[in-house]
């Protein structure tokens, strides 16, 4: 089994219009709200955790937040411009390619709509969208992890939702879904769920 931790990036600065895309910054919020959600992660990972890999988009506010999170949990973020505004399919492949080379825990840090997508997909279609800075964790067996024959390269992120090989890190996905965004720290809110 491997650990799949998504983490959106925090929040951008949009101050000023002339700057490009991949080139914001954090705003003041996403400067707090970055190392505030990183540490919870190391509290609530603790010593348990073996080998984890950050790999994070390129895009500065992703690199911001990952090394935010890098300095909590004690390791290094390997950064991939092949993850700026990536769909599900490439982010699974990534978190794919770290697991095979050795990781237990894979935490990948990037950007909406293909962060919230796959977390819907992997959640079983509970967590319809992921806030700046939102956290999700998931357990994946190796399997699900594997390109099923004559796909191509995205592992399992087109499978649907329901495939026992996709399962939360918790019997309640909720638990481990949350995100500075909602009141008070509260878990992500779940429409979709009874």
């Amino acid at each position: 089994m491997h650990e799949l931790i998504l983490v959106r990036h925090a929040k951008s600065d949009w101050g000023d219009p002339g700057i490009a895309d991949h080139d914001r910054p954090l705003n003041a919020r996403g400067l707090r709200d970055a190392p505030a959600m990183a540490s919870r992660l190391a509290a609530e990972l603790g010593a348990e955790v073996g080998e984890i890999r950050i790999v994070a988009s390129t895009a500065e506010r992703a690199r911001a937040t990952a090394e935010a999170f890098a300095a909590a949990l004690g390791t290094r973020v390997e950064f991939d411009r092949g993850l700026y505004l990536a769909p599900p399919s490439a982010l699974l492949a990534r978190a794919a390619e770290a697991c095979s080379d050795g990781a237990d825990t894979v935490l990948i840090v990037a950007h909406d709509p293909g962060l919230s997508e796959l977390a819907h997909v992997l959640s079983d279609g509970g967590i319809d969208h992921l806030p700046t800075c939102a956290v999700a964790r998931f357990e994946l067996d190796a399997e699900a992890l594997e390109p099923e024959p004559g796909a191509g390269s995205g592992g399992g992120a087109d499978r649907a939702p329901g495939d026992a090989r996709f399962r939360p890190a918790c019997a309640d996905p909720l638990v481990d879904a949350w995100s500075l965004d909602t009141p008070r720290g509260q878990r992500v809110p779940r429409t979709t769920l009874p």
